[in-house]
């Protein structure tokens, strides 16, 4: 690992806490991403990540592309899949990346990407750019809430957790 790299890593680990494989393996996706789109670490959103699980491996996605929830280019999916999509703003491409079935990887910090990951175009368009939406206060919590997350229920204005509480009761 290259000194720039091993700095890179140190980072991660100190973000995440503790060192492990899904730390490892996000950063291999990272670094492996990065460098098939030809970017580097994002400053705003000219790189952006998609994220289809919450493991280890996220943690180590954002220190080492700078794609984070409060710049809105790192977008979680929830659906429990180690897939990962990257958009290069400045030149339009994308790489969606997952795990090659049966890979069994001992240093994957030596490992070659193209040996260990499916690499593939992305399913979908590049996402907007973030946006900043007012907020609006819950008729019931008080709380401000996002204009595009506020549901209108008998005449109020809700939060989801106000909204789910109204249509249950």
């Amino acid at each position: 690992m290259e000194d720039k790299d091993l700095t890179l890593w140190q980072d991660a680990i100190k973000f995440h806490g503790h060192e492990c494989g899904g730390l490892k393996w996000g950063f291999k996706v990272a670094t492996f991403a990065m460098e098939k789109l030809g970017i580097d670490r994002s400053s705003d959103e000219e790189l952006v990540a998609i994220v289809e699980n919450d493991s280890c491996a996220v943690d180590a996605i954002q220190v080492v592309t700078g794609c984070t929830f409060g710049k809105g280019n790192l977008i979680f999916k929830d659906y429990g899949k180690h897939v990962y999509t990257f958009y290069n703003r400045n030149t339009g491409k994308g790489i969606r990346i997952s795990r090659k079935k049966g890979t069994n990887v001992e240093d994957i910090f030596s490992a070659n990407g193209e040996d260990i990951f499916e690499v593939s175009e992305p399913q979908e368009q590049i996402p907007n750019m973030a946006r900043i939406h007012k907020s609006i206060d819950c008729s019931k919590c008080g709380e401000g809430t996002m204009e595009t997350r506020i549901h209108i229920f008998k005449g109020q204005f809700l939060c989801p957790p106000c909204y789910n509480k109204a249509i249950t009761e």
